[in-house]
Order: C-alpha cells, then sequence, then structure tokens
C-alpha cells in the first residue's frame, strides 16, 4: 500500500525497541514512515501501562491528534503495546474513532489489519499472546547512530504485586543466544557504537540452559564491540557470577541499574520482591567491592499500601547510606489485575504520597551530586551521543559509568567518537569537561 505511518513511543526502552520492530515490519510490508506526524496516514501510539498517568496521557494525546483528521493527511489512528492489553475497552469507548488496537506479541498482524481496515472501514484489535513470538527474524529499524537497544528477553514472570507487565506483556521467553549475537553484529556493522541488551528482568534470561552472564560474556567477546550495557537487573536474580563478568571484560560499561523499591521487610514481603532489604545491600556491597568505580541507580515506589512513616524512613536510610548515582523514583499506582489492587488498600493520602516523593527527591538530588563531584579532576573515556541541546558548540555524551557530560566541541571528532575527557565540574545531573588532546 502506498500508505504512510507515524509512531509516537511512550514508556520503556522495550517499547522503544518493540517501535524499530513495527517499523520494519510496516516497511517491509510496503509503508513509509515519515518524520512528520502532519504527512501520516497512519498514526500509531505504542503505549506503556505501568502508571495511571501513563494511561491518561495517551488519551489526551490521541485525542488532541483526532484534529488532524481534519488538518492533515490522517486516516487511520491506532493504539499498540502495553496499554491495549491492560484498558483496551476503556480506550475504545473513550477514543471512538481509533480503528486497531495490537497488544506486543502481534505486531506482525498489523500490515493486514491496516489493509482490512481500508477494506472494511472498521475496527480491529489483536491482543492474544504468543509464548513462541521473540521477532527473532525481524531485524530492527533503527534511525539512531551512535547506540542500540537490543531485546534478549520479553515478558516476566515475578508478578510483583503492584506491576502489570505479565498481565500486559505475558511469560518471560528468551532468545536463541545466536539470533541475539547475529543482531549484535550486524548492529557494529552498520556503525554503532554501543550496545544495550535488554529484559523486563535481564537476569531470568534463559535459553536451553544458555543462562545471562553466559550471554553477556559471548556478546562481550564479539569483535569490534566497543561499550555493553544491560537492563534491567532484578535483585532477588542478580549473581556474582554475572558480576565477575563486568569485572572481566573493559567494554561492559561500569553502572548498574538495580531496583530496590522499597527499604522496609514489610514492604518488600507484600510487593512480592523476593528478597529482604539485608540482602539486597549484601549484594550492593559485593558488587562495589569487585567494582569500585561502579555507578549504580535505582528505582523506588512510595505510598505502597500499608507503608507507614518507619517504614518510609527506612527507605530513607536506605538512600543515605547506599549513595545511588540516581534513582527513579514513583508514587505507587494501583493497577486493575494487579495483586496488590486485589489484596490492599490503597491507604496512603495522596498528598502523603507526593510528600515522600519530593522528600527523598530532594535527598537523591543532593546524594548524586556528592556522587558526580567525586569525578571532577578524573579522565574519563566518553561516547559522543550528540550536540548538547542549550549550545550548539558543546558536544553531549556519556561516560562507561553512564554520567552524562558537556564538552566543547572540537572540530576533528564526531558523534559516534570515542574521546577522553577531563572532568572540571558537576552541576545538577551533569558532568563538564574538556577533551583531553
Amino acid at each position: 500500500m502506498n500508505k504512510t505511518f507515524y509512531i509516537e513511543t511512550y514508556g520503556c526502552q522495550m517499547n522503544i525497541v518493540d517501535s524499530e520492530i513495527v517499523t520494519s515490519i510496516l516497511i517491509k510490508a510496503g509503508f513509509k514512515l515519515v518524520k512528520h506526524i502532519k504527512e501520516a496516514n497512519i498514526l500509531l501510539l505504542n503505549t506503556c501501562a505501568i502508571r495511571e498517568k501513563a494511561v491518561e496521557r495517551v488519551i489526551n494525546k490521541m485525542k488532541h491528534h483526532k484534529s488532524l483528521k481534519n488538518t492533515g493527511k490522517l486516516e487511520i489512528a491506532g493504539i499498540l503495546g502495553c496499554i491495549p492489553e491492560h484498558t483496551g475497552d476503556e480506550l475504545k469507548s473513550k477514543l471512538d474513532f481509533i480503528k486497531l488496537q495490537v497488544g506486543p506479541d502481534k505486531y506482525r498482524t498489523l500490515p493486514e489489519l491496516i489493509k482490512k481496515i481500508y477494506r472494511e472501514k472498521t475496527y480491529f484489535e489483536e491482543l492474544d499472546f504468543d509464548i513462541d513470538e521473540n521477532y527473532e527474524d525481524v531485524t530492527p529499524y533503527r534511525s539512531e547512530n551512535t547506540n542500540a537497544f537490543i531485546s534478549v528477553m520479553r515478558g516476566c514472570n515475578n508478578f510483583c504485586s503492584y506491576c502489570v507487565v505479565p498481565y500486559v506483556r505475558g511469560r518471560e521467553k528468551s532468545r536463541s543466544m545466536d539470533s541475539i549475537i547475529a543482531e549484535v553484529e550486524q548492529t557494529l556493522a552498520e556503525g554503532i557504537s554501543e550496545i544495550t541488551l535488554l529484559g523486563q528482568n535481564v537476569n531470568s534470561y534463559d535459553y536451553e540452559g544458555v543462562r545471562f552472564p553466559e550471554l553477556l560474556q559471548k556478546v562481550a567477546d564479539v569483535k569490534g564491540l566497543k561499550r555493553l550495557k544491560f537492563a534491567t537487573s532484578h535483585a532477588k536474580d542478580l549473581s556474582e557470577e554475572l558480576v565477575d563478568v563486568i569485572v572481566r571484560n573493559k567494554n561492559i560499561s561500569n553502572s548498574f541499574h538495580l531496583p530496590f523499591q522499597a527499604g522496609s521487610n514489610t514492604v518488600l514481603k507484600n510487593m512480592n520482591r523476593g528478597y529482604t532489604i539485608e540482602e539486597y545491600l549484601a549484594k550492593i556491597d559485593m558488587i562495589r567491592r569487585k567494582l569500585p568505580d561502579i555507578a549504580i541507580t535505582t528505582d523506588v515506589i512510595v505510598g505502597f499500601p500499608g507503608e507507614t512513616e518507619e517504614d518510609f524512613q527506612q527507605t530513607v536510610e536506605v538512600l543515605k547510606n547506599t549513595e545511588f548515582d540516581n534513582a527513579f523514583m514513583f508514587i505507587y499506582s494501583e493497577r486493575k489485575n494487579t495483586a496488590s489492587a486485589k489484596n490492599f488498600t490503597d491507604d496512603v493520602p495522596k498528598e502523603e504520597k507526593g510528600r515522600r516523593q519530593q522528600f527523598i527527591a530532594d535527598l537523591q538530588k543532593e546524594i548524586g551530586l556528592e556522587q558526580l563531584r567525586k569525578d571532577i579532576g578524573k579522565t574519563r573515556e566518553v561516547l559522543i551521543e550528540s550536540l548538547s541541546k542549550k549550545r550548539k558548540e558543546q558536544y553531549k555524551g556519556r561516560t562507561e559509568q553512564n554520567r552524562i557530560v558537556v564538552f566543547d566541541k572540537i572540530t576533528n571528532f564526531n558523534v559516534g567518537d570515542f574521546v577522553k575527557v577531563k572532568i572540571i565540574k558537576a552541576e545538577g545531573v551533569t558532568l563538564f569537561g574538556e577533551i583531553v588532546k
């Protein structure tokens, strides 16, 4: 079909990969990707259902885009990803002009669905899970020329009591190591400088007995790979074997994202996280003992049902004592079908949730800046990712600790290059430096 399409992507890095997969599938079927929404005949929103506000945002966005039916070329609007699996009926009733909803396991059906909509002028959806669908044979369409995300497994079996992922992405399924290595090699051949291996829980990767530490080592061994990252790890599954792989390989980024979510064992048990805070902190100690120069980031949820002030203060103590580089902080949002929605009352007042989130945000801002200041005077290897948004005469890049660095542009370097940068200043969440000549 001689039709154009445009994709807006919301949510996690996995959704970025999924949008690249969808783009590849549609281009192969004869559709044309456009860079501007007003040029699109087909508009697709790839969505995240992890929080209530994310759902509201997508509904409001799509209502806003409805005007394109009158002012642009828009003929078909559809919603992809997690929200259709979670609240598809609600979307259909609130957005009566959308013509399709497709879940994460059914993207191969999109070309035929779109053709049917044009023929039959009606609504279609594909929301079933497919335990065998990993899109192994689909090469994602990538426009980014410095880094790439590669999905190694999809879905989740953890069933944390607050989380919708197992309900909207299905159970865990791992790709074959051969297909992953082949995609890594192809990606490097395209000029990509950095690769991030993705999974809802990469520690759960298991394909015919090959576990994640072995996979990580095999990927690190691929010739020409300069920097390798992965996300996200679950503390209950994190092994010393995995950390040892990082120690042995200089091209694996010296950064680690390890959510702890709450400092209270009572809350952790109710969250069904599968570890105590003591076990979590012991693993942090092990990581830092083996990798003294590591940068560790985390996730925190405040206001979980039943969380007392004492529980919250235990979370505060973890943040104070563990000294994370950064923390992503969320207010508990009740999601239908989850165990916490079924078994607990959302009893922490909204205002109190907001106070707790702001308190730890202010605390972490100070801690994170102190962590950055430790880099002042050091020389770091930095991957140039882009021009600085604020100053076009400067580059923005990241260190091997995944810290953002801004430094003056020099003509004999380009986006995608690795350069040595001496850190001279830290402000907010950003380092500033100068290229070592």
